[in-house]
């Protein structure tokens, strides 16, 4: 019998670390655009810095959880890569032109994009050992990206957007400290020399298997279609004429509705499964961002923007609870950084090498190739949802 006070501690660790990671991403996300235009840069240039990241998750992210996974000490590996994001924002935060913003963002991004599959990682051994509700842990990061959106976005209205590089740096020093207060591996686990040890070989296998891939395909286009809004968002809004405070609560609300779901996803899963619920997000993308394409006035935004509770937590939800039964554990930082790698670096990072032209010819009618994207999502999740009716999801 688990004892309920280590499942609690455990539990407070990981949701300190959850939220921890999620206010520097709601901070980053919503502004670091916005601090980009500050120094000058191009619509062009904005999306190629903000695709660069994204793509070299596609090798990084992998490699690093591989070694994370043959060390089994992802604590470890979260430590040192959180100080490392706290040295390349440092960094960042002095480049005032293209070239030296773009090589300052890629060192950011080697220690960045491997963060969260490992935290992920952590979660799902937790839900594993010692029975941890992950949706209950992972929304206090959505809480936090909701209070750093809304400090964000009063930062920008009251100051100027420079004061968005040092609001980072202090949450990733806080992102550190929440890495060092993690549990220790238990003493029990096996050592390495006994742990079925990630081979390359089972990696390609994984990218071999049709079910893998059409799932990857589904969840990634969804993912994808956000390209836009992540890139764009704030800026347009701001060419719209919306104010920084008002950009901050239409995040916020889209981070409440994600809230809200993540606390009632348990239920949700069990009467409809993860494709389901990627269906129900593809779905929701297509409506979201055909809506936005005709840029609709402030108070219907506010009704589109509750639709990220769909279009970004059910699909990650949806994908999170898929990858917990489809894969081993010993596996785990390995699948979810070639999830991430797959889904976030090659289809978000590579749409999003798109959208700079889009947007610099379209404006928001942009938002009607997300549309198109979504739906090609929604049609891969059929298919997907026939491929394993009746089989074992790991295909």
């Amino acid at each position: 019998m688990i004892a309920e006070p280590r499942r609690r501690g455990v539990a407070v660790r990981l949701s300190v670390l959850f939220a921890a990671i999620f206010f520097v991403t709601g901070i980053s996300l919503p502004y670091l655009p916005v601090w980009l235009a500050w120094t000058g840069l191009s619509a062009r240039e904005i999306a190629i810095v903000s695709a660069g990241p994204l793509m070299v998750r596609v090798l990084a992210s992998p490699a690093i959880a591989f070694a994370a996974d043959r060390s089994g000490d992802h604590r470890r590996f979260l430590i040192g890569l959180a100080w490392s994001v706290v040295a390349s924002q440092l960094l960042l935060a002095q480049m005032r032109t293209f070239w030296p913003i773009l090589g300052a963002s890629l060192l950011l991004a080697l220690a960045w994009t491997t963060i969260l599959p490992l935290a992920e990682s952590i979660a799902i051994r937790g839900m594993a050992s010692v029975r941890l509700d992950y949706g209950r842990m992972r929304l206090w990061g959505s809480i936090s990206f909701s209070a750093a959106a809304l400090i964000g976005g009063w930062l920008v209205d009251h100051t100027d957007a420079g004061a968005i590089m040092a609001l980072l740096i202090a949450g990733s020093t806080v992102l550190a400290l929440a890495a060092h207060a993690l549990a220790n591996p238990a003493p029990s686990a096996a050592p390495p020399a006994l742990r079925p040890p990630p081979r390359p070989v089972a990696v390609m296998a994984l990218l071999t298997t049709p079910t893998f891939l059409i799932f990857v395909f589904a969840s990634g286009a969804v993912q994808a279609g956000h390209a836009v809004f992540y890139t764009f968002g704030t800026l347009h809004w701001s060419a719209l004429g919306i104010s920084p405070r008002i950009a901050g609560l239409l995040w916020t609300v889209g981070v409440g509705a994600e809230i809200l779901l993540f606390a009632t996803s348990g239920a949700l899963l069990r009467r409809t499964g993860p494709i389901a619920m990627l269906a129900l997000a593809a779905g929701a993308g297509i409506v979201r961002w055909g809506a936005m394409a005709c840029e609709p006035p402030v108070w219907l935004l506010f009704g589109l923007q509750a639709l990220h509770g769909l279009t970004f937590g059910a699909t990650h939800i949806g994908a999170i609870h898929f990858l917990a039964s489809a894969l081993p554990q010993h596996q785990a930082g390995t699948a979810q950084a070639v999830y991430a790698a797959v889904t976030s670096g090659i289809l978000l990072g590579g749409t999003t090498m798109l959208v700079g032209p889009l947007y610099a010819d379209w404006g928001g009618r942009a938002y009607w190739a997300m549309a198109a994207v979504s739906a090609v999502g929604l049609i891969a999740t059929m298919l997907l949802k026939k491929v394993v009716a009746g089989r074992d999801p790991t295909g």
